[in-house]
């Protein structure tokens, strides 16, 4: 079994997070060799940049923290964070349409990135606080369907982060088909630990430091 510092994305998403934080971020999982940092797309240049010739990964979100931008402008934004150094691109469905129920259009939207990525691994945020069991059945039907490599919880910024109850039906709904992330409220090494077991493969956390060290984190992010 890998460690658990390998399931962490560290992440800062703050909209006030300055270039110091993303270095300071990138330092910390070079330290505690963290899977990878998590950032927005404009710190994917200088995540990269500070990683370099370091075993951590680059993840960038797309269309976050809404979901609600046009397919073009996520297929851009993931295009644009590939070529900046992004080894991952973490994009948010688009909560409305899966609500509306135009499937078709959430579709394309996750297959649009997925191809514009190519063979580089792709999270869909599903933001399970805002959904009905039976859309997050959907959306991890349709992220399969999509090609998405991970279902993911949440961005962090919604009503609710991860929960068991949420995991065990995206578990239960993509099989084998696609990996499971966590975020989202995670701020100790026991609940990290529960979703581990649960059979998720990645953690979305920005008190990743707190987590390996047997801490509880204060974060309110």
């Amino acid at each position: 079994m890998q460690t658990i510092q390998q399931y962490i994305d560290h992440t800062l998403l703050k909209p006030s997070a300055t270039t110091a934080d993303i270095i300071k971020l990138c330092n910390e999982a070079k330290q505690y060799n963290f899977f990878s940092v998590c950032v927005n797309s404009c710190f994917v240049p200088l995540a990269h940049k500070t990683l370099e010739k370091s075993p951590v990964s680059v993840c960038s979100v797309v269309g976050f923290p809404l979901g609600a931008m046009s397919t073009e402008s996520k297929a851009f934004e993931a295009k644009t964070a590939i070529e900046n150094g992004a080894d991952e691109i973490d994009m948010v469905i688009n909560i409305g349409l899966l609500k509306s129920g135009d499937f078709g259009a959430v579709t394309a939207d996750i297959t649009t990135v997925k191809k514009t990525i190519g063979s580089k691994v792709l999270k869909v945020i599903l933001e399970t606080s805002s959904l009905t069991q039976d859309e997050i059945i959907k959306a991890c039907e349709i992220c399969v369907v999509a090609k998405a490599d991970f279902v993911k919880t949440s961005t962090g910024f919604g009503s609710g982060g991860a929960t068991i109850e949420a995991i065990n039906i995206m578990k239960e709904t993509v099989k084998n088909r696609a990996k499971l992330k966590a975020s989202g409220g995670i701020r100790d090494f026991e609940t990290a630990k529960l979703f581990i077991d649960l059979g998720v493969h990645r953690l979305g956390v920005s008190s990743g430091i707190a987590i390996v060290e047997g801490l509880q984190s204060n974060s309110d992010y």
